[in-house]
């Protein structure tokens, strides 16, 4: 157990597993060793293969929250949002603590367009840490969908403030100033800045409606 943590810990996932794996044979139910298993197979981007792994360790040990919220999040990867919800609801109960679970729930929120819920998690997630660029931006998106396009102008304005190299941002605050507010020119230089840092769908925008394109 310990050698395959110390792989972990030199990101060598595939030993890593080798060595979760011998664990297993001596005791398949071992918690720790599919917990740990299935983590490896996720940094693999094996989302697919993580989901029995997570799930054995779940009917292992239902009690840990760890399980059910590495398994939320191989379905999050897999945009299977209702399955994320449902074990990122266990995985809070289990542990009202794990502040990673406000954001990454509020992901799979935004993918069911359960806007008003998503909103509500990406603010707990802003009041543990209100510096975090990708909780404003997926903030953004929520008002969006929710028809508030004052309130994503502030969040994606936060996003970009956060981080300056944010091009969905940009784009996101550029279209929403020129639909909502017809601020043509504050748009457009938003646009421009997403264009010059590779968001490539501003170009469209930019040659329609922007002079100089």
């Amino acid at each position: 157990m310990q050698a395959g943590i110390q792989k972990m810990d030199e990101q060598n996932w595939p030993e890593a597993i080798s060595y979760f794996d011998r664990v297993l044979e001596q005791n398949p139910t071992q918690a720790t060793a599919l917990n740990a298993k299935g983590v490896a197979l996720f940094q693999q981007s094996e989302y697919q293969e993580a989901i029995p792994v997570f799930s054995a360790a779940i009917e292992a040990d239902s009690a840990s929250y760890k399980p059910w919220f590495n398994r939320a999040n191989a379905n999050l990867e897999l945009k299977n949002f209702k399955e994320a919800v449902a074990d990122y609801n266990m995985a809070n109960g289990l542990d009202p603590e794990q502040t990673d679970v406000y954001y990454n729930r509020g992901l799979a929120l935004l993918g069911l367009e359960e806007y008003e819920d998503a909103l509500f998690d990406f603010d707990m997630a802003l009041q543990v840490n209100p510096n975090q660029a990708l909780v404003h931006f997926n903030k953004g998106k929520a008002q969006l969908g929710n028809n508030d396009p004052m309130g994503a102008m502030e969040s994606l304005t936060n996003a970009v403030n956060l981080d300056g190299k944010n091009a969905a941002a940009y784009y996101l605050l550029g279209v929403t100033r020129m639909s909502a507010l017809g601020e043509e020119e504050e748009g457009c230089a938003d646009l421009k800045m997403a264009l010059s840092l590779g968001y490539t769908e501003a170009k469209s925008w930019i040659d329609e409606f922007c002079e100089n394109g």
